[in-house]
């Protein structure tokens, strides 16, 4: 198992869970699309200081032969940000949080088996099992108290 990416990948995870409710905050001082539009503003100007810093090893030169779906990342970023910070708001970062991993879990499912990404895979006993637990946490997690 390669450690690091999964490492990188649980910081993407935790930093999205305090994103989120941070978004939220900001969301509720001056209006859920105006603070997904300065979310962006503000992380647009720190990538734009960390390329003309150069210590990136891309090549903007090659956008041009990227795929026009590659680009869809731009709108789903800005319904990501805002759906987070306006589910946060309205039921709380534990049960937005458990319905953002349940479907984004289920869609990354999908997407590997269909090998969009080049790496197919099977979904075998195992991983339909882990689904059924994962669906059957979030119910829980999820459903109100009696």
């Amino acid at each position: 198992m390669k450690i690091w990416p999964l490492v990188i990948a649980g910081l993407a995870g935790g930093s999205m869970a305090v994103q989120g409710v941070l978004n939220s905050i900001l969301g509720e001082k001056i209006g859920e699309i105006e603070a997904t539009f300065v979310v962006h503003v503000i992380a647009t100007a720190l990538l734009g200081i960390v390329l003309v810093s150069g210590i990136t090893n891309g090549n903007m030169r090659n956008i041009g032969s990227a795929p026009w779906f590659g680009f869809l990342g731009g709108p789903l970023s800005v319904i990501i940000v805002w759906g987070v910070l306006t589910s946060i708001a309205k039921v709380g970062a534990a049960p937005a949080t458990t319905a953002i991993l349940t479907v984004q879990i289920l869609t990354a499912l999908v997407v590997d088996y269909l090998g969009v990404t080049g790496q197919k895979a099977d979904i075998d006993i195992t991983k339909a099992v882990g689904v059924v637990l994962f669906i059957v946490g979030a119910y829980l997690l999820l459903k109100e108290p009696a």
